[in-house]
């Protein structure tokens, strides 16, 4: 996380509740501003004034939906590379069963444990900086462990097709959580954030000062805009902050991958002839026509 941001580390709810007060607050202060200079307005300035209330909520539309876009765009990201994930983990436990047979059993245990520590480092809030870090080790240490049987397997059956294709397979593990950690540090800048929230003020601010200089309060059409608007500030800062908040990437494929792990997967070079037998057997010989 950038040491040069302040908002990152505070609530998504106290953001925007303090945003919402701040917005009523400039509203009311524009009113009064309105009504001080009404009347030294004529109906000229007035409609300018409206014009430039007008561009200034179209220059927030804007903002609001550049801005939705990045952070919508960022949860996809974080979302496939979840899923890319859980394929490669998937992938590399599969083709256990190409490494000789003494270390099947050693490599699917730690795989094992390797997708228990991802499941619980994906839970965790990545503002505990100190908790991520101790989980980053120990997921290092088994990647390492991982590779170094990865590497006694070559030089006992060098061949492309067996130990090769799972070198492969953990090569493609290694990177997708490197992907995937890269994923969770990036978000929207908060310069962007900072200037949506500034033009958020300003237009309320500016339709106080509108409704000042008619001398009639329009209370519950800035109310339910400043709540709109808000509401939609609320979804851009959770869907931009991963682990924390409401909206959180969908963990499914780590838990399935997570069931099926958990049963006994590795079989006998054996037991996969004699199934790969049984089940030419049982097949029917030709489709129907």
């Amino acid at each position: 996380m950038n040491h040069l941001e302040i908002l990152y580390p505070y609530s998504s709810v106290a953001i925007v509740t303090t945003l919402f007060f701040i917005m009523i607050a400039f509203n009311e202060l524009g009113f009064q501003l309105g009504r001080f200079v009404q009347e030294h307005t004529n109906s000229e300035l007035k409609a300018l004034t409206g014009s430039i209330q007008a561009s200034m909520l179209g220059l927030l539309a804007l903002l609001l939906g550049f801005t939705f876009s990045m952070a919508m765009q960022r949860y996809d990201s974080r979302s496939m590379a979840l899923i890319e994930e859980a394929n490669a983990i998937d992938t590399a436990r599969l083709r256990v069963q190409l490494l000789p047979a003494h270390m099947q059993e050693q490599t699917h245990e730690l795989l094992r444990e390797y997708i228990d520590l991802r499941i619980a480092t994906g839970k965790l809030d990545i503002t505990r900086s100190l908790e991520r870090e101790q989980e980053n080790r120990k997921i290092a240490d088994l990647q390492h462990a991982l590779w170094s049987l990865a590497v006694r397997a070559t030089t006992e059956d060098p061949r492309a097709v067996t130990t090769g294709a799972f070198v492969n397979s953990l090569n493609t593990l290694i990177d997708t959580q490197g992907k995937r950690n890269a994923l969770l540090r990036m978000h929207v800048p908060e310069s962007v954030l900072l200037l949506l929230f500034i033009v958020f003020v300003s237009s309320g601010g500016m339709m106080g000062y509108s409704s000042g200089l008619t001398g009639q309060r329009i209370v519950m059409p800035v109310v339910l805009v400043s709540l709109l608007i808000t509401l939609i500030v609320f979804l851009i800062i959770d869907l931009d902050r991963p682990r924390r908040g409401l909206i959180q990437v969908n963990q499914d494929a780590m838990l399935e991958l997570q069931s099926s792990a958990s049963a006994p997967s590795i079989v006998r070079q054996g037991e996969l002839s004699d199934a790969a037998l049984q089940y030419s057997s049982n097949r029917p010989s030709s489709l129907p026509s």
